[in-house]
């Protein structure tokens, strides 16, 4: 696989995807994720995004692979395009890991841990290199969720700040992770009250 990528793609996008490969693997063995499937699906997640945006509409409108506002956006196009390529040209057929690489871009309500886990590894890789960084390498090593919630926030706010278009789905996974959050914080409160007045009874 790695072979393949090397000629179908740059130096620089090769290397980033040896990076997510790595960092991937890493945070699959620390939540208990299958790291084989965090480790292929980390390598191939950008396996369609060398290709000229023209071909990516072509084959996303030819294989019904994306919506209205993902074809005026191209650069969402190689993740749900990269996916049925994997499937159809490499035989890849572990729908986690395609699932994994067709919504790296926007996230997705409900995505599952390995999904979780490629779309971080994605944002925190050994070569990216911008303010927040190491803390939120630090923090994805305690608290997945957290540390997408922080990825998400960036990620919409560069995308903001570029005048580019935001896909609602990436509104609905930053949402998702929110409500999560709080939800797991109320059952939290509810058990710590619970133990307290059992305690003074």
């Amino acid at each position: 696989m790695r072979g393949i990528l090397k000629e179908r793609m740059d130096e620089e996008l090769f290397i980033h995807s040896l990076g997510v490969e790595e960092a991937a693997y890493n945070l699959a063995a620390l939540y208990g994720i299958d790291s084989q499937k965090a480790s292929l699906a980390g390598l191939l997640h950008d396996y369609a995004k060398g290709l000229p945006a023209k071909q990516l509409c072509r084959i996303a409108s030819e294989y019904n692979l994306a919506d209205d506002i993902s074809r005026q956006e191209p650069a969402l196009l190689h993740a749900p395009v990269g996916a049925w390529l994997l499937k159809h040209e490499l035989g890849i057929d572990d729908q986690e890991v395609l699932e994994a690489i067709r919504v790296h871009t926007t996230g997705f309500p409900g995505m599952s841990p390995l999904s979780k886990i490629v779309y971080l590894a994605d944002c925190l890789e050994p070569g990216r290199n911008y303010p927040g960084v190491k803390e939120l390498r630090a923090i994805a090593r305690r608290d997945l969720n957290q540390a997408l919630l922080i990825a998400v926030d960036r990620t919409i706010k560069h995308i903001i700040d570029r005048g580019k278009i935001i896909h609602p789905v990436s509104i609905l996974f930053r949402n998702s992770l929110i409500l999560s959050k709080k939800n797991n914080q109320e059952i939290y409160n509810h058990e710590v009250w619970n133990k307290k007045t059992k305690s003074s009874s």
